[in-house]
């Protein structure tokens, strides 16, 4: 299964840490680090990886919530048959930092993992990410 990491670039050495936990459960991540080269189109490289997937892990941070891009990622998963049911939110770090009215509706309604930013959490919140893409794979 092809997974697209969406994130904030804010958020980047988080998105590699969950990506190599998936690459070592089987999964095959997209990463932008060695996908877009210098002088790539960035949008086009992003598109084409989007089409390519078949899963998407959202990393919900303030950073990604206020992000346009992120969006349109999200906006693009929703819109594909292809990601039903395999579009995974993780609300990272406590609750109450990330604002409820900037999550988007939608994805309130799905299965939100939490995603503690520290110690034995976060590899159980990494687990559950793992998880969830194996059960739909």
């Amino acid at each position: 299964m092809n997974v697209f990491i969406s994130y904030s670039h804010k958020d980047e050495a988080l998105a590699r840490k969950v990506g190599k936990a998936l690459q070592v459960a089987g999964l095959d991540v997209w990463n932008s680090e060695l996908e877009i080269l210098p002088g790539d189109n960035w949008a086009e490289k992003i598109a084409k990886a989007l089409k390519e997937s078949d899963a998407m892990v959202v990393l919900l941070t303030p950073e990604a919530l206020s992000s346009s891009a992120v969006r349109r990622e999200i906006d693009y998963a929703l819109s594909r048959k292809t990601f039903s049911g395999r579009l995974i939110p993780v609300l990272v770090g406590a609750e109450e930092k990330v604002l409820a009215e900037k999550v988007p509706w939608i994805l309130r309604h799905l299965n939100l993992i939490n995603l503690p930013i520290s110690g034995k959490e976060e590899d159980e919140g990494i687990r559950k990410i793992t998880e969830a893409l194996q059960a739909v794979a």
